[in-house]
């Protein structure tokens, strides 16, 4: 009986501390940031790394002195084209989202683990600065040799399922244009 009551005891005592925890965890900030990253080859040596960084503040409270860095870009392998690695705001209000873009440009062959953006921020009640991570990126296969894109799939898939229906619908529309438009011989007995 006593082990029973001591097993009751300390599931509702982890219960409680559960409750707490996420009652105590809604009451800030919670950021969550997603990290995308989009290659776009420009001639056979050059390719673009075009990155963006979504910061979402899923919390109930203001998040303050927002920051993000994301310097863990090579400069060996990569140059910045446009735009910062870091950036800073004043303020993320609860329930808000921020967005950051920059473009690279990749100055060799290889493939590049990337690893997750960090975000820095301050909550008005704890005196040190709060640090959450975004998601990382898959590897980045930069310059490889892909195979040529084939431009005109699109056209085969919609000529391979609407192929008949255009087919029939061309031949009705001809049957038509002949059936009303007069004849050249009928316009030359005229004007006799």
């Amino acid at each position: 009986m006593a082990d029973c009551a001591r097993k009751f005891l300390l599931a509702t005592v982890l219960a409680l501390l559960c409750f707490s925890w996420t009652i105590t965890a809604s009451d800030g900030p919670f950021i969550v940031a997603h990290k995308k990253a989009a290659l776009t080859r420009l001639k056979s040596d050059i390719e673009r790394i075009s990155i963006s960084i979504d910061i979402y503040n899923e919390g109930s409270a203001t998040a303050y002195d927002v920051s993000l860095y994301d310097d863990n870009w090579s400069q060996d392998v990569f140059e910045i084209v446009a735009g910062n690695t870091s950036m800073s705001w004043e303020r993320l209000d609860a329930g808000a989202s921020l967005s950051h873009s920059f473009e690279l440009e990749a100055k060799k062959k290889t493939v590049f683990y990337g690893a997750p953006a960090v975000i820095t921020f301050r909550i008005p009640t704890k005196a040190a600065l709060q640090e959450a991570f975004s998601t990382p990126i898959l590897p980045l296969d930069i310059l490889a040799d892909r195979p040529p894109e084939k431009k005109f799939d699109w056209a085969k898939k919609l000529t391979a399922k609407y192929g008949s229906l255009i087919s029939v619908i061309s031949i009705v529309v001809l049957f038509v244009y002949l059936i009303a438009s007069p004849s050249k011989s009928n316009a030359a007995k005229k004007k006799r």
